[in-house]
């Protein structure tokens, strides 16, 4: 018996019809972030890597202003799974989607931020948060960081991003993202951002 042989182009196609079957994974989460009202045609993703950028790398800049410490969470949710999943961003390095995707861990745990949430759970969670420091309705801020999301919940974990820690592995992802923008930036002129 002779063994049968398959054309190259052959053989490759069912090679990758068997990749492609054992990797039937679920789409990734959807993310978004509200819009600033401040500047509602402000790009999003941008201003969260110069803004995620900035106040991890300069964590002082953070004390005794949870409405920041909650916006600067709620972009690192975003730019976790924007940065991996968004088209726009094929020419970052790779280095920076597995930067932010590590340094998760660190900032949720700083928050207590269950480890299983949905990005945009805690993205609108925040954005709560923020809403009710806005109106100056701390009860409502508090309730926005409720257990099972949040542990211990209310006051103790408000008091938490009041006081939020330095966090080096989310302020070492935000950096890389923001000298990866503007080198793509420099490389591709203007209207790559348009």
């Amino acid at each position: 018996m002779t063994p049968v042989r398959l054309p190259r182009r052959a053989a490759g196609a069912l090679a990758l019809g068997v990749v492609a079957s054992c990797t039937n994974r679920p789409p990734p989460p959807v993310v978004y972030l509200p819009p600033d009202p401040n500047n509602p045609l402000a790009d999003p993703a941008r201003q969260a890597i110069g803004h995620t950028a900035f106040v991890f790398g300069n964590p002082r800049a953070l004390a005794g202003r949870p409405a920041e410490a909650a916006q600067a969470i709620s972009e690192a949710e975003f730019l976790a799974i924007d940065l991996s999943t968004n088209q726009r961003w094929t020419e970052m390095q790779p280095v920076v989607q597995i930067a932010f995707l590590q340094a998760r861990p660190e900032w949720r745990g700083a928050l207590g931020i269950q480890e299983a949430a949905l990005p945009q759970t805690v993205i609108d969670a925040m954005t709560r948060v923020r809403m009710g420091i806005g109106a100056q309705d701390r009860t409502a801020a508090e309730a926005a960081l409720a257990p099972p999301l949040v542990t211990p919940g209310g006051a103790a974990s408000f008091a938490r991003l009041d006081a939020l820690p330095a966090l080096p592995r989310t302020a070492w992802a935000a950096a890389m993202a923001q000298n990866e923008m503007w080198r793509i930036q420099r490389q591709g002129g203007r209207d790559r951002w348009r």
